[in-house]
């Protein structure tokens, strides 16, 4: 989850005001958390507290009150200050953006296609609640499937070759291609709110990182909607390679105390 969250700030200043270079500052003055962070840990504290359909809309409507002077989406900041609860078709890339922590749930010593089902079902419930368009809810998905497969990777000590089934992965069951180069989308790569036009191309700059921070900057370097494209492909670098200390404790400079409260209840939730 925290991958998700430093590459929300990373990207934060780069949403409107692309570049095309990996050659920036990972951190500076002007960062901040998003929404991708709001929403993210929501869905953590959902999952904490039951990961039922209705706690997902309880704990995305109490965090999303608490700050929502963030920039919304206006569909999702009307669902958010409204009395009804019911989704409105989503196919936008909030969905792939804050559910990380649901590719952290499935455990480890269970069948590979087991923990692929369950991080599967416990994505889309975390989608649908919002983002029902079956495209919102394979981008979710898809992120999330990507997560638990190189968590499996890392443990056997084999991210290279989980690397290629998770490519695999992708195709099969999302039909997403990510085997293609960077350097040939990054010329003309523009900002995409879609789940189908961000996924994609942010699973695309992991496979092509070589270790926690180049993932993302890969991620900003190629433009884009660069707080969110860098959110999800943090998310699963962070599952690949862990983070590094250094890049995890100027990223705590960034967060209140709520949301590192809630993050050290995150990370015992799921020892």
């Amino acid at each position: 989850m925290l991958g998700a969250i430093i590459g929300d700030i990373v990207g934060s200043i780069y949403e409107f005001n692309n570049i095309k270079t990996k050659e920036f500052d990972f951190f500076s003055d002007e960062m901040f958390f998003t929404d991708d962070t709001v929403m993210t840990i929501a869905i953590a504290d959902a999952i904490i507290n039951g990961g039922k359909h209705d706690d997902f809309i309880w704990f995305m409507k109490k965090w999303g009150n608490d700050y929502i002077d963030k920039s919304y989406g206006s569909s999702f900041r009307k669902w958010l200050e409204s009395e009804n609860s019911e989704p409105y078709n989503s196919w936008g890339n909030g969905s792939a953006m804050r559910v990380s922590p649901c590719g952290w749930v499935a455990k480890l010593d269970i069948p590979f296609e087991d923990g692929i089902k369950w991080t599967e079902d416990l994505a889309k419930t975390s989608a649908e609640v919002t983002h029902n368009h079956l495209e919102g809810i394979k981008g979710a998905q898809a992120t999330a499937v990507a997560i638990y497969c190189m968590r499996v990777g890392r443990a056997k000590n084999a991210v290279n070759e989980y690397k290629y089934i998770l490519k695999s992965e992708m195709e099969k069951r999302y039909r997403y291609n990510s085997n293609f180069p960077l350097s040939q989308i990054r010329p003309t790569y523009t900002f995409n709110e879609s789940c189908q036009g961000t996924v994609p191309q942010a699973i695309a700059c992991f496979l092509e990182g070589r270790d926690f921070e180049d993932a993302i900057r890969n991620a900003i370097s190629i433009g884009g909607d660069s707080d969110t494209l860098a959110a999800i492909t943090g998310s699963i670098a962070e599952a690949a390679y862990g983070i590094p200390k250094d890049i995890k404790e100027k990223a705590f400079n960034y967060l209140n105390e709520p949301i590192k409260e809630l993050y050290e209840r995150w990370i015992n939730f799921i020892k």
